[in-house]
């Protein structure tokens, strides 16, 4: 049974930091990409970061970059978002996705718009910034 769990979300003040980490269990998590997506209240689920399966490739959302940083651990099957300069926009709850459906160990070219390439979602943990 695959199992992710996400940690570290919080309240924050604008300018601040955040570590996000999620753990996988239940899958050889070194086969999978796995990549970050966001919800606001109101908003759509946005992609915000992917790492390849070995964490040498790695894309963001024009809204993170050069703020976040995502990266990975295989050895302990976890997977990091590293935030910084927050801003209140970046407010939402954030899950952690195994690229699962896409089974080259890469983030596909529509990897944070087609959901349906994720097969195991987090439950999700809040990050709150306050202005």
């Amino acid at each position: 049974q695959v199992q992710v769990v996400e940690s570290g979300g919080g309240l924050v003040q604008a300018g601040g930091s955040l570590r996000l980490s999620c753990t996988a269990s239940g899958l050889t998590f070194d086969d999978y990409a796995m990549a970050w997506f966001r919800q606001a209240p109101g908003k759509e689920r946005e992609g915000v970061s992917c790492i390849s399966w070995s964490g040498g490739r790695t894309y963001y959302a024009d809204s993170v970059k050069g703020r976040f940083t995502i990266s990975r651990d295989n050895a302990k099957n976890t997977l990091y978002l590293q935030m910084n300069s927050l801003k209140p926009e970046d407010a939402a709850m954030y899950y952690c996705a195994v690229h699962s459906q896409y089974k080259y160990g890469y983030c596909s070219a529509s990897w944070s718009t087609n959901f349906r390439d994720f097969g195991y979602w987090g439950q999700g943990t809040q990050v709150t910034v306050s202005s």
